[in-house]
């Protein structure tokens, strides 16, 4: 086969620098490439890729490496089938960079609140939140390249009387499905893929209820004033904004209920403003406009009508649900509060499930054997995501349970972890029962790590406890 006929695919790898590295991004994204073309002949998508340490270039300035998700169907990719992407970026540490009120100076008592909150991308407080989202679908995927089609059309110099955008999304569904966290994260994820084309990035999140003025017609007013704050934030054109919206009924209800007299006029007065303030804003080619609602049906239309991409963000279904408990499981094991096993992702789970791997497993009775122990815990896994999709549990709720399962069913004292302060043994009264013993005045904890299937057997207990579990 000829070379040229090979298909390349775009595979973007982020590269994040250690704090304080003041080294030319372009020369070390040359050495980024050089190592990867000549050490891998295959690579994995998505992870973490190692083996830079021993660059001594790299291994100055580099704190991690990912091979992110990519469009390819396959789980991985020979080196020649690769078209790279490299992004180099350092994260801020800062967490709040300003905040705005919904004042001009002037004390107004209750009035003064923070009207939104601004920080800079990418942010170490954001870090790692895009990895842990799990969605069942491409949801992440399609709002990456929905960005990245906007700016293609830009470059083209389309004209934007023919072909519109506004560069608004719009995410809806049940409480706890993380559609903030994903606006979140995406704002991660473009200020690192954007870097190129804007050396700065910021995300400016908006407290929707603080814009509602106890002074009658007030509201619109305030929704200006903000407004005003974002544009001279915009008018930096090398820099990249994120604009915020969470819970956007609050600015938007439908105009139909104030016209029936369900909603206060002020109501309208903010709908108004806001529709005239992001048919602005849609003209500039550095923004883009993120809101979350739990409540669809109370949203006016014509802001709907605006957004680009309307995306329904439902509770997770069963696979999704195996793979965040998963993720707990996993990362309980790496700081020793787990004892560690080898825990099947969903693909090796549904492949055993198919294969009636199963069938001869009790929930009661885990096997000693390593390779059994780990298609018991897949097993078990599986149960208990069927249960939490049952019970309609969240996303957020569901990363709760391993607190819930050790407050409630393990027991606190039953756990030695890295954060227990460092005892010299003659100072230590163990009393064999893993219990809480006191030392010169501070409680100290003896235990252990506790064995998965202790862990697994909670979980099941307290998604039994239905009153003790928010969902």
């Amino acid at each position: 086969m000829d070379s040229n006929d090979l298909t390349q695919w775009v595979v973007h790898i982020e590269v994040r620098l250690k704090p304080r590295v003041a080294r030319s991004f372009e020369t070390l994204r040359g050495h980024v490439h050089d190592w990867l073309t000549s050490s891998f002949e295959r690579i994995s998508l998505p992870s973490s890729l190692e083996g830079w340490e021993d660059i001594p270039v790299l291994a100055s300035a580099v704190e991690h490496v990912e091979a992110c998700e990519s469009v390819c169907p396959h789980p991985s990719l020979a080196i020649s089938e690769i078209s790279f992407q490299i992004h180099i970026y350092q994260l801020s540490s800062t967490d709040t960079f300003e905040e705005y009120t919904n004042h001009d100076g002037v004390q107004t008592g209750e009035d003064d609140t923070t009207a939104s909150t601004v920080w800079e991308l990418p942010n170490r407080s954001f870090e790692g939140m895009w990895e842990s989202l799990i969605f069942p679908d491409t949801v992440k995927l399609q709002l990456l390249d929905y960005i990245q089609a906007t700016f293609v059309l830009s470059d083209a110099d389309i004209d934007f009387n023919l072909v519109t955008w506004n560069r608004v999304v719009l995410l809806y569904g049940p409480p706890g499905t993380g559609k903030t966290s994903l606006c979140k994260a995406l704002a991660q994820k473009l200020s690192i893929r954007l870097s190129h084309r804007y050396p700065q990035s910021r995300i400016l999140e908006i407290n929707s209820h603080s814009l509602f003025s106890r002074w009658f017609s007030e509201s619109g007013k305030l929704v200006q004033r903000l407004f005003t704050s974002i544009n001279a934030l915009v008018d930096e054109e090398d820099t990249f904004i994120v604009v915020l919206i969470d819970e956007v009924e609050s600015l938007t209800a439908s105009r139909a209920a104030v016209m029936a007299g369900t909603e206060p006029s002020d109501g309208l007065r903010v709908v108004n403003a806001l529709l005239t303030q992001l048919d602005k804003l849609k003209h500039k080619k550095n923004v883009l406009v993120m809101a979350t609602s739990n409540l669809m049906n109370a949203i006016d239309t014509a802001f709907i009508d605006r957004a680009d991409i309307v995306q329904f963000i439902d509770l997770p279904p069963r696979e999704a649900i195996y793979a965040i408990l998963r993720t707990c499981l996993m990362e309980m094991m790496s700081k020793k509060v787990v004892e560690p096993v080898d825990v099947p992702t969903i693909a090796d789970a549904r492949m055993y499930e198919r294969a009636g791997d199963f069938t001869s497993m009790s929930p009661s009775e885990a096997p000693e054997d390593p390779d059994l122990l780990s298609v018991y815990v897949a097993f078990r896994l599986l149960e208990l995501a069927a249960e939490c999709k049952a019970l309609g549990v969240s996303g957020r709720a569901l990363r709760r349970l391993p607190v819930l399962a050790l407050a409630k069913y393990i027991g606190v004292g039953s756990i030695t972890t890295h954060l227990s302060p460092p005892m010299s043994m003659k100072n230590v009264q163990a009393n064999g029962n893993g219990r809480p013993v006191v030392t010169n005045g501070i409680p100290r904890h003896v235990g252990r790590a506790a064995d998965v299937v202790t862990w697994l057997g909670a979980i099941g207990k307290v998604l039994k406890d239905r009153p003790a579990l928010p969902v």
